[in-house]
């Protein structure tokens, strides 16, 4: 898909529908970075939705928007089609793509792809992978092979040095099932906003939330610390 300015307003109204919706159709689907280094894409295997604040038509207890807005979470409220880049755990950086209409919050978590082009680059990003499919398998790991940063955060993922290229044919079998080490409600069956390629090797494993400690749950619960994913 060439980068026309009506090739562009087409791409950002398809991503201004539904997270839960739009997610199993961006599987299969190409996001290069091109940096001062070199351009790097990955082919998305597994991304996850998530939705709004609690006061919200679509609340998302597992949302970082779930307490309302903040300076960190701004770019979830739109428009469709920038990033929003968080720094987790104190080491990681997960990237997440903005959805949904605009002032509306959601996006889709990337959790995992398989790196297509730029292979040698990915490799000296993430030195530790034994395998090419290790490469981009898990949300950091897939912002880190794409050279991702909290600098990224708000910047357009359909505009220079970022390109997003939709399937040109559907990407196969698709499953769902509950998202990733999100804690509360927001890990359960009832939130099974996870999509992933049924059978890709690169589709990161399944783990849930670990159980929140007396200490925790009486703690206030803040933007940085909140539902970690």
């Amino acid at each position: 898909m060439n980068h026309s300015a009506g090739a562009m307003a087409l791409l950002r109204e398809f991503l201004s529908a539904d997270a839960r919706e739009l997610a199993p159709k961006l599987l299969g689907a190409v996001l290069t970075h091109e940096s001062r280094d070199g351009a790097v894409s990955v082919r998305l295997t597994e991304v996850e939705a998530y939705m709004g604040p609690e006061d919200s038509l679509h609340p998302d207890p597992g949302s970082h928007t779930y307490r309302g807005p903040t300076p960190r979470n701004a770019p979830m409220f739109g428009p469709a089609g920038h990033l929003y880049v968080y720094f987790t755990y104190g080491m990681h950086h997960c990237t997440n793509i903005v959805c949904g209409p605009a002032g509306v919050a959601s996006a889709l978590l990337l959790r995992a792809g398989e790196v297509v082009d730029g292979l040698e680059l990915a490799r000296l990003r993430r030195p530790t992978s034994k395998t090419p499919a290790d490469l981009a398998s898990g949300p950091a790991r897939l912002a880190k092979a794409l050279g991702l940063t909290t600098a990224d955060s708000g910047r357009d993922a359909l505009a220079p040095p970022f390109r997003l290229e939709l399937p040109s044919v559907p990407a196969g079998a698709v499953s769902s099932g509950p998202r990733v080490g999100v804690a509360g409600a927001g890990g359960t069956d009832e939130y099974a906003w996870r999509y992933w390629l049924t059978g890709d090797p690169t589709v990161s494993r399944y783990k849930a939330a670990k159980p929140r400690t007396r200490k925790q749950a009486a703690e206030p619960r803040s933007d940085a610390t909140f539902h970690r994913r």
